[in-house]
């Protein structure tokens, strides 16, 4: 992981570097929702979308068509599970597990139109450390060998649209786990989500 977070950084410096020229510079703060489950491998369980939020800062440097914008924000995301397979039997027993964030997204992107007006596009990685844990998953999932027991940092990669109208961005992205959150290697499990989001640009 440690690998993981000084690729991350090299690769946020290195985009910083390529577009420091005659750029521009934004920073806003945001705020917005998201739906996220969480995979499991294997299909041992059964598992239906949660809704959480988002609330943070963001910037935005580039010119030429080209930008990189780093965020941090706090946000809530998570599962709620509907079954569970227990000696090769699925049974219907509910748990859920939340999670509360320290995200930081890396993104590298390109727009269409003036500063005020226009159409982009982003993709990159994402950094989450969980700084708090909700878990209500119950003795039946608990039974599954460090099946409950997760992560304290993970990876994934965000792609996705937005707009911008005068001071506001609105952006629409769908973030995909690339790191297996669980403790358990046997049964991992991956944290997917859509995001949507409202911004304003402070400067």
């Amino acid at each position: 992981m440690k690998k993981i977070i000084l690729f991350t950084c090299l690769l946020g410096i290195t985009a910083i570097t390529t577009m420091a020229q005659k750029s521009k510079f934004t920073f806003g703060i945001k705020g917005g929702v998201n739906y996220s489950n969480l995979k499991t491998k294997d299909d041992l369980t059964n598992e239906k979308n949660i809704m959480g939020y988002q609330a943070g800062i963001f910037s935005r440097v580039g010119g030429a068509g080209l930008y990189f914008q780093p965020e941090l924000y706090l946000g809530t995301k998570g599962n709620e599970f509907t079954s569970l397979v227990m000696n090769s039997a699925m049974i219907n027993v509910k748990g859920k597990i939340k999670f509360t964030t320290l995200d930081l997204p890396l993104l590298v992107g390109t727009k269409i139109g003036s500063n005020k007006l226009n159409l982009r596009f982003m993709g990159g990685p994402i950094l989450s450390f969980i700084i708090d844990e909700n878990n209500t998953l119950g003795s039946a999932y608990n039974s599954v060998i460090d099946f409950g027991n997760y992560k304290k940092q993970t990876l994934g990669f965000q792609a996705g649209s937005g707009i911008d109208l005068g001071n506001l961005t609105f952006d629409v992205r769908y973030e995909s786990g690339l790191s297996n959150v669980s403790q358990s290697e046997k049964y991992s499990q991956q944290q997917n989500l859509f995001h949507l989001s409202l911004g304003f640009k402070l400067l």
